[in-house]
């Protein structure tokens, strides 16, 4: 288990800070001819009361897929004895849910690596409650790794307990320095690469897991693509070049965006670069998605649309944007055009899906799919369709 972290931070791996999954030293103590491949540390999900619910985001994303660490378990009570697959997609997955950390716990072995707060609630900050099972964790020497715009590295009873039991807290919206982060400069111009942002109407609305599925689909089919992260949880589950934006000072966002994308072409040289939306353009509470599409100058964007999301999240009084506005907003705000339209299919039937894929087919006169409800060879053709002239290589699956 790590005992200790980094204080240096960057974009380009191995990513350090903030922003780094705690690491083991892979230093070999001598010459062999084989290689020793380390184990992503163990990790138990904190969500309580809000699994499969939209203040769940992290937690849901993580169950669905995670590099940086092995998701072993997840805490929410009004779930506790249940399969995190079944609760959130129908299927299994086999990470069940305990009802408390002593559960969790007593379930493995050995004590599990690492605790990752796995909510996103408006406030950024944490409960009562949740500051018990943090410090619970800690006294048990398990790491924590938290998303919160209150970062635990900075309270005084968490960070003392951490260090009393010799454990990591990892902040993952805890940006570097200012002096250490670049303004634009229009470098992006250079990137050879498609790029392509996965924007939304909403926050909350599924855009990382559209991005995520996209680029399993693209690299499946032999094109080579990397998916730059922009929020806490694209990073907690192992985005190899990303920034936490809502943390990053206005001035430097989209400075830290573009090097972020340029450090990625550079070093993977890929055919697409897709890019993690936040936030909705048209959403007066988020200005992320603006910084997004200044930064990144993409090419193309697919838009994100819950046709059953009556109002914003967090504000019952703020409508719903359709999807013909917000791409109209998107399409005058920046040099770029929308290439697809694509559901989060919450509240909504199979029947209700299949129609409003047709209908808004027809309506906006652009492919429309749904990214988990639909297989991800429909994105892939979305993608394909608008520039059927990427460079496609021999599938690395197939190898």
């Amino acid at each position: 288990m790590e005992t200790k972290s980094e204080t240096v931070d960057t974009i380009r791996r191995p990513v350090r800070g903030a922003q780094a999954p705690p690491v083991t030293d892979s230093q070999p103590t001598q010459t062999t001819s084989i290689t020793q491949v380390t184990a992503p540390p163990s990790a138990v999900v904190y969500c309580e009361g809000n699994f499969a619910q939209i203040d769940g985001k992290s937690a849901n994303g993580l169950v669905r897929h995670s590099e940086a660490y092995r998701i072993i378990s997840v805490i929410d009570s009004t779930f506790s004895g249940q399969d995190s697959g079944s609760v959130l997609d129908d299927a299994i997955n086999h990470i069940p849910i305990f009802s408390d950390l002593n559960a969790a716990v007593a379930h493995q072995a050995v004590i599990p690596d690492t605790l990752i707060y796995g909510m996103a609630p408006s406030t950024g900050r944490l409960s009562p409650a949740d500051r018990g099972v943090v410090l619970k964790a800690i006294e048990l020497g398990v790491n924590i790794v938290s998303g919160l715009h209150e970062y635990l590295s900075d309270d005084l009873e968490i960070a003392t307990a951490a260090s009393e039991r010799n454990v990591t807290i990892r902040d993952i919206r805890k940006p570097k320095p200012s002096k250490d982060m670049r303004l634009f400069d229009g470098s992006v111009g250079g990137v050879k690469a498609l790029l392509i942002a996965v924007l939304g109407t909403d926050c909350a609305i599924g855009k990382r897991t559209t991005a995520t599925v996209l680029a399993r689909a693209l690299n499946e089919k032999g094109i080579k693509t990397v998916l730059v992260g922009t929020g806490q949880t694209g990073l907690m589950q192992g985005a190899k070049y990303g920034i936490a934006m809502d943390a990053v000072p206005p001035q430097f966002c989209c400075g830290e965006l573009e090097g972020a994308i340029v450090a990625a072409s550079e070093a993977e040289q890929p055919d697409v670069i897709l890019i993690e939306g936040q936030g909705a353009l048209s959403h007066p509470a988020f200005c992320t998605s603006a910084f997004i599409l200044r930064g990144s100058q993409p090419d193309a964007v697919i838009l994100q649309h819950a046709p059953k999301r009556a109002h914003r999240c967090d504000f019952p009084n703020m409508p719903m944007p359709t999807p013909a506005s917000e791409i109209a907003l998107i399409e005058a705000f920046a040099d770029t055009k929308v290439i697809g339209v694509t559901l989060n299919h919450e509240g909504m039937s199979e029947a209700e899906i299949t129609d409003t894929i047709a209908e808004q087919t027809h309506k906006l006169g652009l492919p429309v799919t749904d990214a988990l409800a639909r297989p991800a060879a429909h994105l892939l053709a979305m993608v394909v369709a608008a520039y059927p002239g990427l460079t496609q290589r021999p599938s690395m699956a197939a190898t």
